[in-house]
């Protein structure tokens, strides 16, 4: 059962695993659920049950571009719901990168539901600031504002989606590019407004306040820097720090199936943690 309708979206999704505790792992950037794919079916294999979806407007779920709160809250919404059909109410979240940052709006929007957060390359600092905005909104206004909602259907990242449902096409045509630009603009604002500190949109006082069980693994990219997971991390109370044998790269980014050799570590590390926390 791939697609569900949650939230009048259909949301494309797997389950791995029939027995344990819950795990939704969230991948980064605008990434397809089958970035987190295999290292979600290891965990699933040490007795947990891990969810994995293409948020709305990415992979192969719907395109809505439509909503007052920031995208990250209507992802963070919209999962909550995904798990609650599942009969999920309580569950690890983590991911990389954007998919870390779900995983705190998770607790910031849901916090009964959150047992511990997991977070890898968490996203930081004045260049993730400087280079984000562009990449996540940036490009589709500047392709909507010279060519309408066709010149957006052709950037690679849309013609991505579309070959992956197809049904999208003529959901977009049918807006208003206006209507896209307004809405975009909103959500490049709300993603603007936060700070620039360690974890890129959740201010430090929220950090201190954190009061779950949390992994943290640091980055070694100029996006996600080491230097950032270890100050977001020293800032979490209790916070567990795991850093892997890697060493930082004066790069933009890694991807994170570049860590594919690390999988099995992370693997045993997630997994002890959760253990460790399940009753909590």
């Amino acid at each position: 059962m791939p697609y569900l309708q949650i939230r009048s979206v259909r949301l494309f999704h797997e389950v791995y695993g029939d027995s344990g505790p819950w795990l939704a792992l969230n991948s980064g950037g605008r990434h397809r659920y089958l970035e987190m794919a295999p290292l979600a079916q290891m965990i699933a294999r040490e007795g947990f049950r891990v969810l994995v979806h293409d948020r709305r407007n990415t992979g192969a779920s719907d395109i809505v571009i439509s909503g007052q709160e920031s995208e990250e809250d209507i992802w963070a919404d919209d999962l909550a719901a995904l798990l609650r059909h599942h009969g999920a109410t309580r569950a690890f979240f983590g991911g990389s990168s954007a998919g870390a940052r779900l995983s705190m709006m998770m607790l910031r929007r849901h916090p009964d539901m959150v047992r511990g957060l997991l977070l890898m390359r968490v996203t930081g600092g004045a260049f993730a600031a400087g280079r984000l905005p562009q990449m996540y909104y940036g490009q589709f206004l500047d392709a909507a504002r010279k060519g309408g909602m066709a010149a957006v259907c052709e950037t690679e990242a849309y013609r991505e989606r579309l070959a992956l449902n197809p049904d999208n096409r003529e959901r977009l045509m049918a807006m208003d590019p206006a209507e896209y630009i307004r809405v975009m603009g909103h959500w490049l604002e709300r993603f603007m407004a936060g700070p620039e500190g360690p974890v890129r949109g959740v201010p430090e006082e929220e950090l201190k306040s954190y009061r779950v069980p949390v992994m943290v693994v640091p980055g070694n990219d100029k996006t996600h820097s080491s230097v950032s997971g270890k100050a977001a991390a020293g800032l979490i109370p209790n916070a567990e720090l795991v850093e892997l044998p890697i060493t930082d790269q004066d790069v933009d980014l890694i991807a994170f199936p570049q860590w594919q050799e690390h999988y099995p570590a992370l693997t045993r590390h997630m997994c002890d943690f959760m253990r460790r926390h399940m009753a909590g």
